[in-house]
């Protein structure tokens, strides 16, 4: 699957939608891995715009990565409630929550534009992430000559996955920064590590297995490929990366203990994600409020939330998503990294 793609490095840059940019895709697609950006936060003018500057910056293949997840049930007492209970949050900073909430992104599945748009640019490979599109979007993505992959969490995911037609699965480990990629997060969530679950898929699932979560240096892809992984993406080892749009306070809570102390919350977002602790995860972890909002109505209320207080100077309720190596994180620019990456792989199957 991958062999098809030209990829001089098994390194496969995670999409981070909202801090990976053309730039770092583009860089790391130069260097010889996959280089990805993430377009389910963005509108059908923005997604045009990424995909068009990663193609004037790289002649090689990347990844687009869309999001899938189930349309939200609007809640509207549960969201006045949740508003009311976050209420002392923003007042904190002389704000009001939001009198309403929205839904701020469009599922890949509601969003026939978007579709066409991928059809119209032909990325050499489309993602997917919190589930699978139809088969009609499936069968044109690759009469387009798309190779497709998908984010499994579980066996059973992963058999949907392959009964769908799809051409490899990213195996998503507890580990992983952002969010969990979870079919339907409201069942039971096995939260199989990244090594685990690797190897489960290579076992049973019949398809090309790419390992993710707190994969950070050589030898962390060494040891996915000798489980029988053909490739590892890796998402937080790229942060601090100059070419990111991660915010400055981003990056100093990621070199700071922060690092070593990463949770996973659905109050920011409405689906679970792992995140650099902050005050925000501090004061809504104890069951704040019960259940927020359905995803991606909450994070309507999140992204106020932290405009609110950055306005009055306080950073410590940003989404700063990133996995349980965020310590072995590296400052440097993405085509140095992959090549660190590379040479260490190449020491560790020495």
């Amino acid at each position: 699957m991958l062999d098809k793609l030209g990829l001089i490095h098994p390194i496969l840059q995670a999409p981070m939608a909202g801090v990976s940019t053309p730039q770092l895709a583009a860089a790391v697609s130069n260097a010889g891995g996959l280089g990805a950006i993430g377009i389910g936060a963005s509108d059908l003018a923005g997604a045009r715009r990424m995909i068009a500057e990663t193609k004037q910056a790289t002649d090689r293949p990347f990844n687009v990565n869309v999001f899938t997840h189930a349309s939200p049930t609007p809640d509207p007492e549960g969201e006045r409630a949740w508003l009311s209970a976050m209420r002392p949050l923003f007042a904190e900073f002389g704000a009001e929550p939001p009198a309403e909430l929205r839904v701020i992104y469009q599922s890949f599945n509601d969003n026939p534009a978007l579709l066409a748009l991928l059809i119209e640019m032909r990325p050499a490979v489309v993602s997917f992430h919190f589930g699978l599109p139809g088969a009609d979007a499936i069968a044109a993505l690759q009469d387009a000559g798309i190779t497709l992959l998908a984010t499994a969490t579980n066996l059973d995911e992963t058999r949907r996955i392959k009964a769908a037609g799809i051409d490899g699965i990213v195996a998503q480990g507890i580990e992983a920064g952002g969010h969990r990629g979870l079919f339907d997060d409201t069942q039971t969530d096995p939260q199989l590590g990244t090594f685990a679950l690797t190897r489960l898929l290579v076992a049973r699932a019949g398809l090309p297995v790419i390992a993710a979560g707190g994969i950070m240096d050589g030898a962390g892809i060494a040891a996915a490929l000798d489980l029988g992984a053909v490739a590892a993406q890796l998402g937080t080892a790229f942060i601090d990366c100059p070419e990111t749009s991660a915010e400055p306070a981003h990056r100093q809570a990621l070199r700071s203990a922060a690092g070593h102390h990463t949770c996973l919350t659905s109050v920011i977002s409405g689906r679970p994600a792992r995140a650099l602790a902050n005050r925000f995860t501090q004061a809504t972890g104890r069951g704040f409020a019960g259940q927020p909002p359905a995803y991606p109505i909450a994070y309507d209320a999140g992204k106020a939330l932290h405009a609110a207080a950055k306005a009055r100077g306080e950073t410590g309720f940003g989404a700063y998503w990133a996995g349980q190596g965020a310590p072995l994180a590296r400052s440097l620019p993405a085509a140095d990294l992959v090549a660190v990456l590379a040479q260490e792989l190449r020491a560790a199957k020495a």
